[in-house]
C-alpha cells in the first residue's frame, strides 16, 4: 500500500483532462503533467502511468518554476486539443496538448503526442521533465541521445522518438529534463512519437521541423472541427452535448470501429477499495448505446463501423458471441493483477483484462437487434451474411431468454433472472419480427412471436410489483434497478405508462443519494452511477415532469469537471469523481437526457 504522502499527491480524478487521436489516449493533470498515456493504442501498456503509481508509473510534466501561479484550462472549440494557461505574475504562457491527427486516421502511420508552450505576455520560467516507464511502470527504457534535443527511448515492444527545441539533458539513465523560459510570441515544442523499437534502432527518423509540428496542430484542429460540422445542424447542439459527443468519438478506435468503454483501468468505484476494473475494451452494450447516442446528432458512420467490427470479431458465429472484445477483436481478455503498482490513491488491486468477458449477459442481444433495426430504418438492407447473423441471434434469444444471467451490471456471483435482461430479450425478438415483416425474409416467425409473448408475460406477471407500481430488478423479487428506466427506449412500455411513472417514483424514493441515482442495492457502499441519473432525467422529461427532470439534470451536470468530462460514479460525501475516466456510458446518457430536455423546450444551446 502506498504511503500516505504518496497517496495524497494523486490529483482527484476531476483534475484530469482527456486527449486522443482515436488510437492513443492520455490524461493531463490541471498542472500540465501527463500522468497516463497509452500508445500506440488505448489498451496498450502505459508509457506514462503515474495515475496508478506515483513513484513507479512515469510522467511527462511541463510547469512553471514559480512557487505560486494561477492555472486555467479549456479545450479549443469543437476539438480535443487542450489549452492550459499558466499565469505567474511575471508572465503568462499557454500549453497546448494533443495527439496529432491525419487524413484517413485509421491508417495513421504512427502516434504523436505533441506539446507546445507559447508565451502570451512577460516571461515565464518553466521546467520540463520526461520520465517514460513502459509496460505499466515495469520497464525503465533505454534512453539515448542522437543529436541536440533528439532522443530515443526503447524497451520491450515500445519505442519513443523524443524531440524538443529546448536543450533536453539526461537526468540519470532514464529521464530527461530541461529548464527554459518563454517570452511573449515565442513557441517551444516537445514531440513524442511512438514507433516499434526495430524501426528506430539503431538510426531513428530525422527530427521534425517546427513548421511540421505547427502544421500537425492545425490539421488536428481542422479534423476535429470537421467531424463536429458533420453533425446534424451543429449550431443547434448544446456545447456540453458536443463535448460528450467528442469524447465518444475519441473512444471509437479508428482502425477497427471498436468503441472502448473508457480510457483507463482500475480507477476505483469506491475510494481505496477493490472495485477496480479494466474498461479499455469494447462492450457490445456500451458500444451500441454509444452509436445510438451519436446517431441522434448526426451521421451514423460509427454505427456501421461497429456493426462490421462485431461481425468480424465473432466470425459470424452467434454461438461464439461474447460480452466484450479487445479493440482489435481479441477474444481472450484474461484478467490478472499488477501487484507491483500501488493503485490510484492506494486502491488495489490494479487489474488488466476483464473476467466479465465469459459472463452470460442476455441484454447484449437486444442491443445488436436494436442497432440493426435503426440501421435499416435509415434505408439500408441486410445482405445475406448479415441476415443469417441476425436470425441466428434472434433464434438464440428465443431459446435462451428464460435462463438466468449476470445482467447489465455484471454481477459476479450466481446468475439471476434480471428483468432488464428479459426486457432486452423481448426487444431482440420484437426487432427480429419487425425485420422479417419489413423485408419479407424467411424466418421461424411463429416461434419468435410465441417467445416474445412469453417474455412479456414473465415480465408483467413476475417482474412487476403491483403494490408499489414498479418494475423490479429480478423476477419474483422486490429490489429495484435503475436500468429499468431504459425500458421505454426499446418500446417495451411507453414513458407515460402508469407502470413507468411508478417505476421512476420508486427509484427516486429508494435509489436517490444526494440528488443522484444508485444503480441498485447489490453493492454495499456503492456510489451514485452518473448514467442512471441522466436516464432518470430523460424518463421524467418524456413523462412531462419537467421540474424534476431539470433538477436531476442540473445535479448530474454539477458532477462534471470544468472541461465537461464525466467519470463513472460520484462520491456525494467527498464531492469527487470515481471510476474509470472519461466514461462513455455517462457521456452517452448525458446526450440522451439533454436532447430529451431540448425536445421539451427546456434546454437550449448556450
Amino acid at each position: 500500500m502506498a504511503a500516505s504522502s504518496d497517496t495524497d499527491r494523486h490529483p482527484p480524478i476531476e483534475d484530469y483532462s482527456f486527449i486522443s487521436d482515436c488510437h492513443s489516449v492520455a490524461l493531463v493533470s490541471r498542472t500540465g503533467s501527463v500522468d497516463w498515456a497509452c500508445m500506440p493504442r488505448l489498451d496498450h501498456g502505459s508509457i506514462f502511468g503515474r495515475l496508478l503509481d506515483w513513484e513507479l508509473g512515469g510522467y511527462c510534466s511541463i510547469s512553471p518554476t514559480a512557487g505560486e501561479y494561477h492555472v486555467s484550462r479549456r479545450y479549443l472549440d469543437q476539438t480535443l486539443v487542450l489549452e492550459t494557461t499558466f499565469d505567474t505574475g511575471d508572465g503568462r504562457a499557454r500549453l497546448i496538448d494533443c495527439f496529432t491527427m491525419v487524413e484517413g486516421g485509421a491508417r495513421h502511420p504512427y502516434q504523436q503526442l505533441l506539446r507546445i508552450i507559447e508565451g502570451e505576455s512577460g516571461q515565464v520560467d518553466l521546467v520540463l521533465r520526461i520520465a517514460p516507464r513502459f509496460d505499466y511502470g515495469q520497464m525503465h527504457p533505454w534512453v539515448r541521445c542522437h543529436s541536440e534535443g533528439h532522443f530515443t527511448a526503447i524497451g520491450g515492444d515500445d519505442g519513443l522518438i523524443i524531440w524538443s527545441d529546448c536543450p533536453l539533458t539526461l537526468d540519470g539513465r532514464h529521464d530527461l529534463t530541461v529548464r527554459f523560459s518563454v517570452e511573449a510570441g515565442a513557441r517551444h515544442y516537445l514531440s513524442m512519437q511512438h514507433r516499434r523499437p526495430e524501426l528506430i534502432d539503431p538510426s531513428p527518423p530525422p527530427s521534425p521541423s517546427t513548421e511540421e509540428l505547427d502544421q500537425g496542430l492545425d490539421k488536428t484542429v481542422e479534423l476535429w472541427r470537421r467531424w463536429c460540422l458533420d453533425r446534424t445542424e451543429p449550431e443547434t447542439i448544446d456545447p456540453p452535448v458536443m463535448r460528450s459527443a467528442l469524447v465518444l468519438k475519441a473512444l471509437n478506435y479508428a482502425p477497427t470501429g471498436a468503441i472502448a468503454a473508457a480510457a483507463t483501468t482500475s480507477l476505483p468505484e469506491a475510494a481505496g477499495g477493490s472495485l477496480n476494473w479494466d474498461y479499455r475494451f469494447s462492450w457490445i452494450r456500451d458500444s451500441w448505446l454509444t452509436v445510438r447516442a451519436l446517431g441522434k446528432i448526426g451521421p451514423r458512420r460509427e454505427a456501421d463501423s461497429f456493426r462490421r467490427f462485431i461481425q468480424r470479431s465473432t466470425a459470424g458465429q452467434v454461438d461464439e458471441l461474447q460480452v466484450m472484445y479487445g479493440i482489435h477483436g481479441e477474444r481472450r481478455l484474461t484478467e490478472f493483477t499488477l501487484d507491483h503498482l500501488d493503485g490510484y490513491r492506494g486502491a488495489r488491486p490494479v487489474r488488466i483484462g476483464n473476467a466479465a468477458t465469459g459472463q452470460l449477459q442476455l441484454d447484449m442481444y437486444g442491443g445488436l437487434l436494436e442497432l440493426a433495426w435503426r440501421w435499416t430504418q435509415e434505408g439500408h438492407t441486410p445482405d445475406e451474411d448479415y441476415w443469417i447473423f441476425l436470425t441466428e441471434v434472434v433464434g438464440l434469444v428465443a431459446a435462451r431468454w428464460s435462463e438466468p444471467d449476470h445482467g447489465i451490471w455484471e454481477i459476479r456471483g450466481i446468475p439471476r433472472h434480471f428483468v432488464f435482461s428479459k426486457i432486452m430479450c423481448w426487444a431482440a425478438l420484437d426487432r427480429g419480427i419487425k425485420l422479417v415483416e419489413r423485408f419479407g425474409r424467411e424466418a421461424p416467425l411463429e416461434r419468435w412471436i410465441e417467445a416474445r409473448d412469453a417474455v412479456r408475460q414473465a415480465i408483467e406477471t413476475r417482474g412487476y410489483d403491483r403494490n408499489r407500481r414498479t418494475f423490479v430488478q429480478t423476477l419474483g423479487e422486490f429490489s429495484l434497478d435503475a436500468a429499468l428506466l431504459l425500458a421505454p427506449s426499446f418500446d417495451f412500455v411507453a414513458y407515460d405508462d402508469e407502470r413507468m411513472i411508478g417505476t421512476a417514483d420508486a427509484i427516486i424514493a429508494d435509489l436517490d443519494r444526494g440528488g443522484l441515482i444508485l444503480r441498485n442495492h447489490d453493492l454495499p457502499g456503492d456510489n451514485p452511477f452518473l448514467a442512471c441519473t441522466f436516464w432518470l432525467t430523460e424518463c421524467l422529461a418524456r413523462q412531462g415532469r419537467m421540474d424534476q427532470a431539470g433538477a436531476y439534470f442540473n445535479r448530474a451536470m454539477d458532477t462534471a469537471n470544468d472541461l465537461g468530462l464525466f467519470s463513472e460514479e460520484y462520491d456525494v460525501e467527498h464531492r469527487t469523481q470515481l471510476g474509470n475516466f472519461p466514461q462513455a456510458l455517462t457521456h452517452l446518457a448525458h446526450i440522451g437526457a439533454a436532447l430529451a430536455l431540448g425536445e421539451m423546450g427546456v434546454l437550449r444551446p448556450s
